[in-house]
């Protein structure tokens, strides 16, 4: 008798054209995963009857709903999908200026420095802060500064400020190179208009026993990252959906193999909070949360008419070693600040990359710990709409933003 494995269980998923319509099985994708625990659930009723012998007389099930999460590592391209229809809005491409020669390249600190133009905008190119860029076509003394993760930690119209995520020196070059700066890969962000409304079919195929579960209609009603100190980040997203099917065969055929890239982690990348390289932080989790909702059943049919959308909420906790009053501070003085979080796959110049910008957050709290050992502060935070601070964040008019390199 052959008992179902988890190394020999598929995850695979494909985008529905619209609700109530399964997508078709060609064309369809792997998933990678930790775990996916995606299932078929149902309500149930017991008879309340009062009876003279004293026993319960039926029992019925209700209304079908799936639910479940799929968790997954961190890695850039891998969970694209998920995340565009999280946030309810398509990737879009990246800034970039063009072939331009009027740019300096300057030094401040280690891996930190300045592109200064002398003509053109930054900000009219579209560039903000949080962005992870690259530069080409510098000559000479600024060869340094090609192809290289750059995090924009700061931005004017003519000056750009941040530093080489790989830890590299900037090189320092007068203008007159032909040099051109663009935004890698694709960026993603809550909307202010135009939000989608995206549903999967998502299949878990038991190749060791011939058994499919098939989950139509789902949506992803959440998004849970987590990174801690030391270990892999990791991602998580909470499914939920109207309805299973099953077979012996597999339903979709020959998915697309699951995205290869490496896996990010916390220790690899940057982390600025409030404008200002923070190395304090031991932990940091992010949720952002769509609070989906379904009506809870309807005459006639024993499955939900669909799964609706709510505001999104985005909320986070970060753990921190009490070194002086600054982040205790924040909270007690109700300071908003920005926090851009950017995790590479690897320590090399253009190694893939994750990059989480939120523009306006607050603390909700600063409770110390006690032991014998390094005090810590636990911060619970809350994001908000973005509509100040000027073309260099604004004009998003989002809560949160994603940058993935691999896009």
């Amino acid at each position: 008798m052959t008992i179902a494995t988890g190394v020999a269980k598929k995850l695979v998923y494909k985008k529905q054209s619209a609700l109530g319509t399964i997508a078709a099985a060609a064309g369809a994708q792997y998933l990678r995963r930790v775990t996916s625990t995606i299932d078929l659930k149902k309500a149930t009723y017991q008879s309340a009857e009062i009876r003279s012998d004293y026993q319960r007389a039926d029992f019925r099930h209700g209304i079908r709903t799936v639910d479940g999460t799929i968790s997954g590592e961190l890695s850039p391209g891998s969970y694209s999908d998920f995340l565009g229809s999280a946030v309810r809005q398509a990737w879009q491409s990246p800034a970039t200026t063009g072939a331009i020669t009027t740019v300096t390249a300057a030094v401040t600190t280690g891996a930190s420095g300045t592109f200064t133009r002398s003509g053109g905008s930054y900000l009219t190119d579209g560039f903000k802060i949080g962005d992870v860029v690259r530069w080409t076509g510098w000559a000479t003394t600024g060869v340094p500064n090609n192809t290289h993760n750059f995090l924009i930690t700061s931005l004017t119209a003519l000056i750009m400020t941040g530093t080489m995520l790989d830890g590299v020196a900037i090189g320092a070059k007068a203008a007159g190179d032909s040099v051109t700066c663009a935004v890698q890969g694709k960026k993603n962000w809550i909307p202010t208009t135009g939000h989608l409304r995206e549903y999967y079919t998502i299949e878990h195929a038991y190749s060791d026993i011939t058994q499919s579960e098939v989950f139509t209609d789902c949506v992803i009603s959440q998004v849970m990252m987590k990174m801690p100190a030391s270990g892999m980040n990791t991602i998580e997203f909470p499914v939920l959906g109207l309805n299973m099917t099953t077979g012996t065969t597999a339903y979709f055929t020959t998915p697309t193999a699951a995205v290869g890239t490496g896996v990010t982690a916390a220790a690899n990348g940057a982390l600025y909070i409030g404008g200002v390289a923070v190395g304090l932080v031991t932990g940091l989790d992010i949720t952002l949360n769509g609070n989906y909702s379904t009506p809870g059943g309807v005459v006639g049919s024993n499955v939900e008419p669909d799964i609706f959308q709510g505001s999104i909420d985005v909320t986070g906790n970060a753990t921190v070693l009490f070194q002086d009053g600054t982040f205790r501070d924040y909270f007690l003085n109700e300071t908003e600040v920005s926090l851009i979080a950017v995790f590479t796959t690897a320590n090399t110049a253009s190694a893939d990359f994750f990059g989480v910008t939120m523009s306006r957050l607050k603390f909700g709290g600063a409770s110390k710990d006690d032991g014998e050992k390094g005090l810590t502060l636990t911060m619970p935070f809350t994001a908000l709409m973005n509509t100040a601070g000027g073309a260099a964040l604004a004009n998003l008019g989002t809560t949160i933003s994603f940058q993935d390199s691999t896009l």
